[in-house]
């Protein structure tokens, strides 16, 4: 029997698994008794190599801390997620779910039937309610959750590392006042978390650690592999591009290749809060909290600091949450940047987190209801056994009858049973199949790829700005520039002297992630009552067509 006095917490990032494991007081409150982090080989290989690494690890990980077999709360990686904010008119309570369905089917870029997502209300909005909804194609929580099953883990909660992270600050910096900014830097992505008062808002930014390991390695023409190592061993944010003289040329090197990917991220940062504060009603940071494996590069809470101009400091989770007696502290404060998000899981058992999104799959969900539902059956059937049972011993027919009905519910158990084995071979059965998904992948990114350019787009125009076409231009079985039309009304688009609203537009779009400086305006046309801008974007990564 599991111990209800202990919680198994299992983070799955995109280039690490951190297992932990936490003992519960009386007061409720959770300690840290066991953690390991594993790193995966995220890099190389298929992403059914992936999936193995990730069972390995897991596996070896609760080996080596002794941890026994049990359920589990699992946090994903945002990467797999689609976190959307919308804004809905008051309505009654009989009326949310409909409203909030409808709002799911249209935000989510996929069948609502290829999804598993859940939703929250943040706030007490009078005027309007906004609501939070995360969503995930099935197919892609599910080789997680199976991964777990592999282990010998049984899923009871899979949370988004980005919720699971912000309750975790929320639990220990709830007397801050003003707007907490959390910056987590990840190896495939940078997730940036708002927290203002009862207002929460979440990003992910595709900058991060392995695009400082990808610009080394062109830099230095190295491997991957080779290029982490620089990275973590010499690396560091250059200030201003200048070094001491006693660096090497590698780490010279090195550390302004880091600034230039920072200053990349800190662009993307300002456009983030620029969004937030005019299109959620937020306000600018008042604090920033650094966390994420990547963020532990020498100089770079200073460099934020310099850049955001507001104070940065490290996000540490076990202010607020005890660490037991057998964990190694030093060893902990080396880790302590990548276990907010495990503490944020660990939390919630305690019902002390903010934001409770749970996207389990489908097929577990009605796994565990048919589980709950078991015992209820049988301790039916055992009742009644019991009940006719005493009458038998008066009436001899009412005692043959019993016998039947006894005979009818020992059936109906053993074919609860066997359904229960058919749902567990069936799940068995889906984690040998999983090694084939790797085309379905690819596709989702191209998918979120057009998501994302059409978003960065629409975030640039101007105020009476729309997009009116956009032909995506192919060369040899890739897209490597796109040709927008924009239009716009001339009485709200302003000449002034920093430029025309074209030029506003043409130099956003260059400062974003996603098209080259050399993207050009091709043509404008200027009308009594509307304007027309024609814009040739070149892509900074061209994208397949199939």
């Amino acid at each position: 029997m599991f111990d209800k006095n202990r919680l198994i917490a299992v983070d799955l990032g995109a280039s690490k698994v951190a297992v932990a494991e936490f003992s519960f007081s009386k007061g409720g409150l959770p300690t840290l008794t066991n953690y390991g982090i594993s790193p995966i080989e995220s890099e190389s290989g298929s992403e059914s190599d992936r999936l193995a690494f990730i069972v390995t690890a897991i596996r070896d990980q609760m080996h080596a801390l002794g941890i026994k077999p049990g359920p589990v709360m699992l946090s994903v990686s945002g990467q797999v997620v689609f976190p959307r904010f919308v804004k809905l008119p008051p309505v009654g309570k009989d009326k949310l779910p409909q409203i909030i369905q409808y709002e799911a089917e249209q935000n989510v870029p996929f069948p609502i039937d290829e999804v598993v997502w859940d939703y929250q209300l943040i706030g007490d909005g009078e005027d309007e309610l906004n609501v939070m909804l995360v969503a995930a194609k099935i197919e892609n929580i599910k080789r997680l959750t199976d991964c777990a099953q592999a282990a010998d883990l049984e899923p009871d909660i899979v949370d988004v590392s980005p919720m699971a992270l912000l309750n975790a600050v929320h639990y220990s910096r709830q007397d801050d006042a003003g707007c907490v900014m959390v910056l987590d830097i990840g190896a495939r992505s940078s997730n940036l978390i708002f927290m203002e008062d009862d207002r929460v808002f979440s990003r992910s930014i595709p900058v991060a650690g392995n695009t400082i390991t990808q610009e080394l390695m062109k830099a230095f023409n190295v491997s991957f592999a080779e290029a982490e190592k620089i990275k973590l061993e010499q690396g560091f944010v250059a200030f201003g591009g200048v070094t001491s003289a006693g660096d090497s040329e590698v780490s010279e090197q090195a550390s302004k290749i880091i600034r230039t990917v920072l200053t990349r991220l800190h662009a993307e940062v300002n456009r983030s809060i620029n969004f937030y504060r005019s299109q959620q009603g937020g306000g600018s940071p008042d604090l920033v909290l650094l966390t994420g494996g990547s963020s532990m590069l020498s100089h770079v809470d200073t460099f934020f600091q310099d850049k955001l101009r507001v104070p940065v400091s490290y996000f540490n989770p076990f202010d607020a949450v005890e660490v037991g007696a057998g964990v190694d502290i030093d060893a902990l404060n080396q880790d302590i940047q990548c276990m907010g998000e495990v503490v944020g899981l660990a939390l919630r058992r305690v019902g002390n987190g903010l934001v409770h999104i749970n996207l389990l799959p489908p097929d577990l969900v009605a796994l565990k209801t048919f589980r709950r539902r078991k015992p209820f059956f049988i301790a039916t059937a055992a009742a009644v056994a019991l009940s006719m049972i005493g009458w038998g011993g008066y009436f001899s027919f009412a005692g043959r009858a019993l016998a039947e009905r006894t005979a009818r519910l020992d059936r109906a158990v053993r074919d609860l049973t066997a359904m229960q084995q058919r749902f567990e071979g069936v799940s068995a059965e889906r984690q040998v199949s999983e090694a084939q998904f790797d085309t379905l992948v690819e596709q989702v990114a191209l998918r979120t790829i057009w998501i994302d350019l059409l978003q960065a787009i629409g975030e640039s125009l101007d105020a009476g700005m729309w997009i009116s076409a956009l032909e995506p231009e192919e060369t040899g079985g890739r897209v490597s520039s796109l040709r927008v039309t924009v239009q716009g009304f001339s009485d709200r688009l302003e000449d002034t002297a920093a430029g025309t609203a074209a030029e506003r537009l043409r130099d956003r779009l260059r400062d974003t992630v996603f098209f080259l400086d050399d993207s050009e305006i091709v043509r404008m046309s200027i009308g009594a009552y509307r304007r027309e801008i024609v814009l040739q974007l070149g892509l900074a990564e061209a994208i397949p067509t199939q």
